[in-house]
């Protein structure tokens, strides 16, 4: 079956989304959770900020009595507490983070005030509130701050410290197979003869699955026989996820797709109007989802980042899995054939200001996709764009 872009995207979403059963969860320390998905909501231990708290440096007050000169009856700083309380007529000179104290309802910054002795002419009028924080008006006690499905980053985990979690539950990362296939693979750290290439794609597959949740697990080459193909292709169909490379186009040696119809796998797809990836197979054999993805390097990258990527997420636990597409101007005019949602490789300025077309000599050209930082991705049904006209970007 044939299928746009947009309708292989939403059928992995769909199948995936549907089909990932009951996730596994752990528990692991917050320091280790980062990049992982949350498996728990967390909640607030007590109100944050536990106490209104000055947001400035300055005098905590009661607005009434300002504008005017009022007296300094004391000093609190970040991590102490102050035992008096403010009345009529006085001021409590107070740091970034201190609690506010009895009586005072806002702080003058210490920018409005000129200070003599024990007394502070304050220059402006206040409102009740200003320059604190009122107590909980961050999170009440026993809030949701982090919800289940979410990814953990930086942020995330310094939250986790705030409220006292140590540990947190996490899913399971999904068990990810990578076969390249093909007799003219060898591995990297071979001298291949003239007409053999290394085995590149495993690499940059094992370094996206990672970077999408996953744990990859790169398998021997596939050579281009049924025995081989098929031993090893039950292995991978061990894992959560099977990611093959190579061997689902029309040629005569190309027997990835009869494996896994020996295997009463059901096939959702098994080419996309994209280039390049067109002969990118999708669907789910022994309970396990597989993607069939082209050898040549350009199409291996492509169509992971673009669909297998979203199925890593899913079985990561993700509630979802969206394509971080965004637009920037041409450089330069671009013209294309139609027919094919294209995806080229392209250069995002630094400041993301304008993209550029990078050279490149098809889909396997490796230096052109090391050069750029982003892929362009062209209508359909459009031949051309001029020069400073918006077009569609997915970053690297």
């Amino acid at each position: 079956m044939t299928l746009s872009f947009e309708q292989a995207r939403a059928c992995v979403l769909r199948e995936v989304g549907a089909g990932r059963g009951r996730l596994l969860t752990e528990q692991v320390s917050a320091l280790e959770a980062a990049g992982r998905i949350l498996a728990e909501d967390v909640t607030a231990d007590r109100d944050y900020p536990p106490f209104p708290r000055s947001a400035r440096d300055g005098f905590a007050v009661r607005a009434a009595d300002v504008p005017g000169d009022l007296r300094v009856i004391g000093e609190v700083r970040a991590g102490e507490l102050y035992s008096g309380e403010v009345t009529a007529g006085e001021a409590v000179e107070i740091m970034t983070g201190a609690p506010l104290p009895e009586g005072a309802d806002a702080v003058v910054m210490v920018e409005h005030t000129e200070r003599s002795g024990n007394r502070v002419q304050v220059s402006r009028s206040l409102k009740v509130g200003e320059n604190f924080n009122p107590q909980g008006i961050e999170a009440k006690h026993g809030s949701t701050v982090l919800t289940a499905g979410r990814r953990l980053g930086f942020a995330e985990i310094a939250l986790l410290a705030m409220v006292g979690r140590e540990c947190v539950a996490v899913y399971r990362r999904p068990r990810v197979a990578i076969l390249p296939t093909g007799d003219e693979i060898v591995e990297a750290g071979q001298a291949p003869e003239a007409f053999q290439i290394r085995n590149s794609n495993a690499w940059s597959m094992a370094v996206q699955v990672a970077r999408a949740g996953g744990d990859p697990q790169i398998l021997p080459i596939a050579r281009d026989n049924y025995e081989s193909t098929h031993n090893l292709m039950l292995q991978g169909l061990e894992t959560d996820l099977l990611l093959l490379s190579g061997g689902v186009s029309a040629g005569k040696y190309d027997i990835v797709e009869r494996v896994l119809a020996d295997l009463d796998a059901q096939f959702f797809f098994d080419r996309v109007l994209i280039q390049p990836g067109q002969p990118l197979v999708f669907g789910t054999a022994r309970g396990k989802f597989f993607f069939g993805l082209p050898g040549n390097p350009a199409s291996t990258m492509v169509t992971f980042e673009v669909f297998a990527r979203a199925a890593v997420e899913l079985l990561s636990g993700a509630n979802e899995a969206p394509l971080r597409l965004l637009q920037a101007p041409l450089s330069k005019e671009l013209s294309h054939r139609p027919g094919l949602t294209r995806f080229l490789p392209a250069q995002v300025s630094a400041d993301g200001s304008t993209v550029t077309p990078e050279p490149w000599q098809g889909s396997g050209d490796v230096n052109s996709l090391a050069r750029a930082n982003a892929f362009l991705v062209t209508e359909p049904d459009r031949e051309s764009w001029a020069a400073g006209e918006m077009i569609r970007v997915l970053l690297k």
